[in-house]
């Protein structure tokens, strides 16, 4: 990718790698005068349950009965409970969607949820949505944000995705070509078009619109909805870290190369699968995971069919990959109370605070093969999972780009591994100048972390 192109990098195969490799009808124009949920209470300020990472990043997630209650509402409502949601109350009205990737026309009720607005504490030149969710057969959502720039004007309302768990209803899809001559949507990820302008997004809203099939009493529940604002400066290299962990947790291993091949309609089989083959690792590492009735539709012969259930319900119909950032956390969440959230970390000692507290995180890198010792290949984006670190501070990591389960774990050395992670510029095999991911990785976590993941998580900027 270009040096003048956003910061989006391509998650595309390791093993491809190393080898050498309109909007919807279905959406409301507007949520504008419809009055704000009733009982807004004072706590509905942005000072509650928001805690940014100081510096680059700003996350901020929506998730108590307060947030639901508090926005814009149009049809919605909030339930409480253990874990509290917003539902489909009584439908704003009925539309028709064409899925783009069927052509089918369909018929929905639907209703809207508007979140207050946002002054994240980091003026953003990127911005990432993600949410938990559960949308039975008959039902889906769509995420979309607006903001305000640094010089006063504002965004047009961008998708940011059309989501369902299943695949029967709609296909789950990023939208592309959007884009308001000043910033574009980049599959999964808000990004200004020219970082070096100065220009930058202060503010933000997220609005939810949420699908039912008419004439019935089904609804999604989003449980958790937010973003990740940052501002991460063009870098080649990154300041070295202080180790300061020696400890490994005990995480699933799946290789996506034993699937190499299989299920081609997604995304050319396991050779693209780091991102999904990730995500299992972890929701397996929670205790999570498909059942046997869940997977009855994979071919018996295959090894570890969960791995292909991840691959098709990450898969993102309109990227033609299953490396859709918030696609992949919102697979995570549709398992029973897990958190999912989509952000960036500013250093290895904010992974080495998540593992000490027993939370393990996947990562998105790109490198060339001479770049970090013992991977035997180079990427131009590539997910690994994060497991623990060594005496000496090195990396441990579950790399998916293995030949077997057994080969998985790898142990990288602590400098290349923290730079190829962190930094936002590099040179690929010819000497052009392409992107980095600057710090993103995925965070899964229960419902209700323990007090020790719960600090942890709050010093990383999720609360």
């Amino acid at each position: 990718m270009p040096s003048s192109t956003p910061r989006r990098t391509v998650l595309a195969a390791a093993l491809a790698a190393a080898a050498g490799t309109a909007a919807a009808t279905a959406a409301p124009a507007s949520a504008a005068g419809v009055a704000p949920a009733a009982e807004c209470l004072d706590d509905c300020a942005e000072t509650e349950g928001h805690a940014p990472a100081p510096g680059l990043v700003d996350n901020r997630f929506w998730s108590t009965y307060t947030d639901w209650r508090c926005g814009t509402s149009a049809g919605t409502r909030a339930v409480a409970g253990h874990r509290p949601g917003l539902v489909i109350g009584i439908p704003a009205g009925r539309t028709d969607y064409t899925d783009p990737h069927t052509g089918r026309v369909s018929g929905w009720e639907y209703a809207t949820w508007t979140s207050p607005t946002h002054t994240s504490t980091v003026p953003a030149t990127e911005v990432i949505a993600s949410w938990n969710a559960d949308t039975p057969p008959g039902t889906w959502l769509q995420v979309e944000l607006s903001g305000t720039y640094s010089d006063g004007g504002e965004t047009p309302w961008f998708v940011m995705g059309r989501w369902a768990a299943g695949d029967g209803d709609i296909r789950r899809t990023s939208v592309d070509g959007q884009t308001d001559g000043r910033a574009s949507i980049w599959t999964d990820t808000f990004s200004v078009d020219d970082a070096a302008s100065g220009l930058r997004l202060v503010s933000y809203r997220l609005r939810l619109t949420l699908y039912r099939a008419p004439g019935t009493s089904l609804t999604p529940t989003v449980r958790r909805l937010g973003a990740m604002a940052s501002d991460v400066p063009d870098r080649f290299t990154v300041p070295a870290s202080v180790p300061g962990l020696d400890h490994e947790l005990t995480v699933p291993r799946y290789s996506q190369n034993v699937h190499v091949g299989q299920y081609p309609e997604y995304d050319n089989g396991g050779e693209a699968w780091c991102s999904p083959t990730s995500s299992q690792m972890i929701v397996e590492y929670w205790g999570r995971g498909p059942s046997p009735e869940d997977l009855a539709w994979v071919n018996p012969a295959f090894a570890d069919p969960q791995v292909c259930h991840a691959a098709r319900f990450t898969y993102d119909y309109q990227y033609e990959g299953c490396g859709n950032w918030p696609f992949n956390a919102a697979y995570a969440a549709s398992y029973p109370d897990m958190n999912a959230v989509v952000t960036r970390l500013r250093s290895l000692t904010d992974l080495e605070t998540l593992i000490r507290a027993g939370i393990p995180a996947i990562t998105s890198q790109s490198f060339r093969k001479d770049e970090l010792t013992g991977a035997g290949y180079g990427t131009s984006g590539h997910l690994m999972t994060v497991i623990g670190f060594t005496a000496d501070g090195d990396v441990i990591a579950n790399d998916p780009a293995s030949p077997s389960n057994e080969a998985v774990r790898r142990v990288y050395k602590r400098r290349e591994w923290e730079n190829i992670w962190l930094r936002t510029k590099r040179y690929n095999a010819t000497g052009k100048v392409v992107s980095g991911t600057g710090g993103v990785c995925y965070l899964y976590f229960p419902d209700r972390p323990t007090p020790a993941q719960r600090k942890a998580l709050a010093v990383v900027g999720i609360s």
